[in-house]
């Protein structure tokens, strides 16, 4: 699924597509601006003292002196470590939206209190990183790759400090997402055993028995995928991403797109083509600057989905916060969809 939409789409491309453009101001629905009580200021799960060492998912050996403090990280993966109690100075990637409300993928953060230092795909303020004398730089890897790290100023800003990358696309499914980001969280410090957490962990995995049940007891529900533009209408398929792999997994059924762009994440379909999947359900990226259902309502082939005459439109979060607590209302708001949905297909 991974920078921008551009006139020659990558599978980074589409997957940075939503803060890129900045269109639609999709709000995160969860409250709070603290970090999660018992996890944050606490040494539990990490040393208290000593060095400080960790093996990321690019086989980076990592290892400092001592726990680093000065963290900054992706906006999502700084909302994930957020829950876990672990705060950070600086983010970089989709954070707040043009009325300057925080983004879909700032999860709980309380924005005004970090250094943004790129809003958008490619923006990446060097001199603010540097003065935030950084320890540790955290992100996701879709590719191989450090999500939302510009390449022309990688070198620059991996001389600063080094970089953890939790990766979240390719082989790797959103239950082992979870778990190496709750990993990478212990290791800075979060308390795995408190009750905040513990009990986010249990809600993710009832919420994950709830897909199965729903998907046995509604059987053959076929569920596409959806990313809308001015121009293209993108249709994703199950295998390359963490989540959807893992919803695979759970029993949901999806439209497999077949011909499918350079890297493989997606379809691109003219919106004179986009009926050319019939699904009984659309999953639809809810990422800022993608077109949500109101602004969809102008193409008349939308329109003539037989999902969307059903109203049967479920929001995706298509870029996950890889903590228990976001990943289990993802599940349980996708239960609840396909539990429901008739077949119209």
């Amino acid at each position: 699924m991974p920078k921008s939409r551009t006139s020659s789409l990558t599978r980074r491309g589409f997957i940075a597509a939503g803060g890129a453009l900045g269109l639609v101001a999709t709000l995160a629905a969860c409250g709070g601006t603290e970090p999660a009580k018992g996890d944050g200021g606490k040494d539990n799960g990490a040393a208290a003292s000593g060095p400080w060492t960790f093996k990321d998912d690019l086989g980076t050996e990592l290892s400092l002196p001592a726990k680093p403090k000065n963290i900054v990280a992706f906006t999502g993966t700084a909302a994930a470590l957020y829950d876990y109690g672990i705060p950070v100075k600086g983010v970089f990637g989709p954070t707040k939206t043009a009325d300057g409300k925080p983004d879909v993928q700032a999860g709980s953060m309380d924005i005004s209190k970090v250094e943004i230092l790129g809003n958008v795909y490619d923006e990446f303020n060097v001199e603010k990183y540097a003065a935030l004398q950084p320890e540790l730089l955290v992100t996701n890897s879709w590719d191989g790759t450090l999500w939302y790290v510009p390449e022309a100023s990688k070198d620059k800003i991996l001389k600063l400090a080094p970089a953890a990358a939790v990766k979240v696309g390719g082989d790797v499914t959103l239950d082992k997402a979870l778990e190496r980001t709750a990993d990478l969280a212990k290791s800075l410090g979060a308390d795995m055993n408190s009750k905040t957490t513990v009990d986010a962990k249990a809600r993710f995995e009832a919420a994950a028995a709830k897909v199965r049940e729903a998907t046995k007891a509604n059987p053959g529900v076929k569920v596409l995928v959806g990313s809308g533009s001015a121009d293209l209408f993108y249709v994703s398929t199950p295998e390359t991403s963490a989540d959807l792999k893992y919803f695979k997994q759970l029993g949901v059924e999806f439209v497999t797109p077949e011909k499918l762009d350079e890297g493989g994440f997606f379809e691109s379909l003219s919106w004179e083509n986009a009926g050319k999947y019939k699904a009984d359900v659309v999953l639809l990226d809810n990422r800022t600057g993608t077109l949500q259902p109101e602004e969809l309502k102008a193409k008349a082939t939308w329109a003539e989905l037989p999902a969307v005459k059903a109203g049967q439109i479920t929001p995706r979060v298509t870029e996950p916060i890889f903590s228990y607590a976001k990943c289990a209302q993802i599940l349980e708001d996708l239960a609840k969809s396909i539990q429901s949905a008739k077949k119209v297909s």
